[in-house]
């Protein structure tokens, strides 16, 4: 008899530690957190949701009309957008500066940002093809004609780089910017200098050659009627030519106080066009 309570006894305690340890399993799994990586999901890149971002609001928008700046470039331009970076922790980008002076309907610097993170030259000229031509059309909307396109373009272009890879970038963005003109005949295009990079030889042998190319190329009789050249390199480099770090978040990205430097020289730049009577142009 005494036995039989034993054995009952002890089955009550396993039943009873069962129990609880269900509980205490189901309570960890309602209080853990789910986690993306958790659940099955597709891949879909960055490049690719703000390529149908910029489609959908270029299809969708009525505003276009309104757009005074139109900015064309890459992951540079592109990060004008985020505030925090996704990728990193920590770090803080363009969106800020962006809402104060290029985000406001009805300002004179209005602006609508087509750049897109790891665009190279050929891939912007892909975007801007008419549709007619098997292009993606993103300037084929005939209410968009802003005052300004507002470019950088090329740094992308010098990793798996084409050999000389000065004359690839030079060479892409000249043609560039006669598609771009093309396109937009009305538009002055705001041609600015690529940014230096943490890298002394790329700076030397790439970024500083491509350049000066082209601000030459703007000040020839076939390019200075439609486009003007901002050399943004002076205001990111110290006295001795070197790239003041602070400014970037990785060598090669403006972070927020970075973007602020660039908007610093952008506006009064534009502000100077304007004045000088250079600004929206006469159709060719």
């Amino acid at each position: 008899m005494i036995f039989q309570r034993q054995i009952n006894a002890l089955r009550f305690v396993a039943l009873t530690l069962s129990v609880l340890g269900t509980l205490l399993v189901g309570n960890e799994a309602q209080s853990a957190p789910a986690f993306a990586s958790t659940q099955p999901a597709a891949r879909v890149e960055h490049w690719q949701k703000r390529e149908a971002t910029i489609n959908a609001y270029l299809r969708d928008a009525k505003d276009l009309g309104a757009v005074k700046l139109l900015f064309v470039g890459d992951s540079i331009t592109d990060f004008w957008l985020f505030d925090d970076n996704p990728w990193v922790s920590g770090q803080k980008y363009g969106r800020k500066v962006w809402d104060e002076s290029f985000g406001k309907p009805g300002s004179e610097n209005y602006a609508f940002n087509i750049g897109i993170s790891g665009d190279r030259i050929e891939h912007v000229l892909y975007r801007i093809l008419p549709k007619s031509a098997g292009g993606v059309g993103q300037l084929d909307a005939p209410q968009l004609n802003p005052e300004f396109i507002i470019v950088m373009l090329g740094i992308n272009n010098s990793w798996a780089a084409e050999d000389p890879v000065a004359d690839s970038i030079f060479e892409g963005v000249h043609v560039a910017l006669s598609t771009l003109h093309a396109r937009k005949p009305k538009s002055r295009i705001v041609l600015q200098s690529l940014l230096p990079t943490n890298d002394a030889g790329k700076n030397k042998d790439v970024v500083g050659i491509v350049n000066q190319r082209l601000r030459k190329l703007v000040t020839t009789p076939e390019f200075s009627r439609f486009a003007s050249y901002l050399d943004l390199y002076p205001a990111f480099t110290d006295a001795n030519g070197v790239q003041i770090s602070h400014y970037f978040t990785d060598g090669l990205h403006p972070n927020a106080v970075g973007y602020a430097v660039w908007r610093d020289q952008l506006v009064p730049f534009l502000k100077t066009l304007r004045t000088s009577g250079s600004a929206g142009l006469k159709a060719n």
